[in-house]
């Protein structure tokens, strides 16, 4: 099946397409024009998920016993499905969600990359021979799946996240409950589609739509459940949290950034400029690896602000179809409020908002509104302190690369952060003082690539790493194996 634009979508179960019980959707507006719906989404309750719970926990055996290479030539085929179906889920998640259809166009291709990259992992080691004391056996450990693992996933990467998260999952034997946010739920289902082509067996991935308020704790909370993997906000992610250690599972979380750039006195300008164009304002902010405090060095200061206000205000916001667009919408009213509330408050504190943060001219009927830049912020101010998830930049002033440390430090979050310099003792210090899990030199604080592991330290993770060959950690047991003669 493959669902048209404006459609009601259905839930994936067991290997169907199947509506919801209480027979309720709800509409999944366009950012870009808010009198659109993209498509309508299944109001889901518990008696849904106990459905697709037994249907994951039967499936789950069967195939974990699959081979490894076996497994991964499902993901191969769904990896085939999805770049051939590139640009059309690119075009639902621009419509959905708001990003640029370039930029959606990217995350689309990086999900296909993911799924390729996990399939070949079903060809690689999944434990180790330990020597024994005993001369006479054989001691090894092997990994082993969890069993049914949950996937909530956010709404600003509705097919990189959820992939990165359900590719593993899979390799590694697990089945998967997906429950994706409601806003970006029409572009799941057409994950959903490219798995449901691949004819991958019945139960294995299940998509169920709904609130997270009722759907999301009662996921969580489900007896079926070995283990949850989540991204989205610190409040959530703690619930989950406490949940998951009330009844002993495994729980993996990424959450906030407030992810500084240090720019030194002896940056590239441009480089420098472009990059925190790039990090802070693609995908309208809304990354979770996203620039938001923009720390230099006096002796630049001036001439880097200068420009980069000149920058900001050539930008062109609106519709992420339109290829002139370099910014589009907000992704959702709640989240347009969220961004105008902070602009304001940034104002009320004494910040200097030296561009943008306004509603711009002949944008259309959407959530649109101009990145905003301030200057004069200290780090006692909101705008300073709290994660925006939009397009806020925070100017502060420094005299030395040791004052910019102290202040990139000065966050409850660790997930991402960049410097620009040509200093290889700058950068150095850089690495070995900046506590955060993701670290560039001379690049945008947003992005890793999907090889390597990622997470945060303090209050942005629950301290594992996803992605690349770390992402077997979560997914998997240890099995200690002792084999006397």
């Amino acid at each position: 099946m493959a669902f048209k634009a404006g459609e009601t979508i259905l839930n994936y179960i067991n290997g169907r397409w199947t509506a919801s019980v209480s027979g309720e959707v709800d509409a999944s507006i366009s950012p870009a024009d808010k009198s659109l719906a993209v498509g309508y989404i299944q109001r889901s309750k518990k008696a849904d998920l106990d459905g697709a719970a037994v249907a994951a926990k039967a499936a789950q055996m069967a195939w974990r016993k699959l081979s490894g290479p076996a497994r991964g030539e499902y993901l191969y085929k769904v990896a085939d499905i999805l770049e051939r179906r590139l640009d059309e889920v690119a075009e639902t998640m621009t419509r959905e969600m708001g990003k640029t259809f370039p930029e959606a166009k990217g995350e689309t291709a990086r999900g296909v990359a993911i799924l390729r990259y996990y399939a070949g992992e079903g060809m690689r080691k999944i434990g180790d021979v330990i020597p024994s004391t005993d001369s006479e056996a054989l001691m090894f450990t092997s990994r082993v799946p969890l069993g049914v693992v949950g996937v909530i996933s956010p709404w600003n990467f509705p097919v990189a996240i959820p992939i990165w998260k359900i590719a593993p999952a899979l390799i590694y034997g697990n089945a998967v409950l997906f429950k994706p946010a409601s806003e970006a739920a029409v572009t799941a289902a057409k994950i959903m589609e490219c798995f449901d082509e691949a004819k991958i067996p019945a139960g294995v991935i299940q998509m169920i739509t709904g609130k997270g308020s009722e759907l999301g704790q009662a996921l969580i909370d489900h007896p079926v459940l070995n283990g949850i993997t989540f991204t989205g906000s610190n409040q959530v992610g703690k619930r989950i949290a406490q949940s998951a250690v009330a009844r002993g599972i495994k729980y993996q979380l990424e959450m906030g950034g407030k992810n500084p750039v240090i720019v030194a006195a002896d940056a590239d300008l441009e480089q420098a400029v472009e990059a925190t164009l790039s990090g802070g304002l693609k995908s309208t902010g809304q990354k979770c690896t996203a620039t938001s405090r923009v720390i230099v060095q006096s002796g630049i200061y001036e001439a880097f602000r200068n420009r980069l206000v000149e920058r900001v205000q050539e930008l062109k916001i609106g519709d992420g179809m339109d290829p002139q667009t370099w910014m589009g919408p907000c992704a959702s009213a709640s989240q347009y409020e969220t961004v105008l509330s902070y602009i304001q408050k940034g104002q009320e504190e004494g910040a200097t908002l030296l561009f943008g943060g306004t509603v711009p001219e002949q944008a259309g009927d959407g959530f649109y509104v101009t990145p905003a830049v301030f200057e004069k912020v200290t780090p006692e101010m909101t705008i300073a302190k709290e994660e925006i998830f939009g397009p806020v930049l925070a100017l502060i002033q420094v005299e030395t690369l040791e004052e910019a440390l102290q202040l990139a430090n000065d966050s409850e979050f660790g997930l991402s952060a960049s410097i620009f310099t040509k200093n290889i003792g700058n950068m150095l210090s850089f690495i070995n003082d900046m506590e955060a899990g993701l670290v560039r030199v001379n690049a945008e604080s947003a992005g890793v690539e999907l090889q390597a592991p990622f997470g945060g330290m303090k209050q942005s993770s629950s301290h594992s790493r996803e992605q690349g060959t770390a992402a077997i950690e979560f997914f998997t047991a240890i099995k200690t194996v002792f084999i006397k003669s």
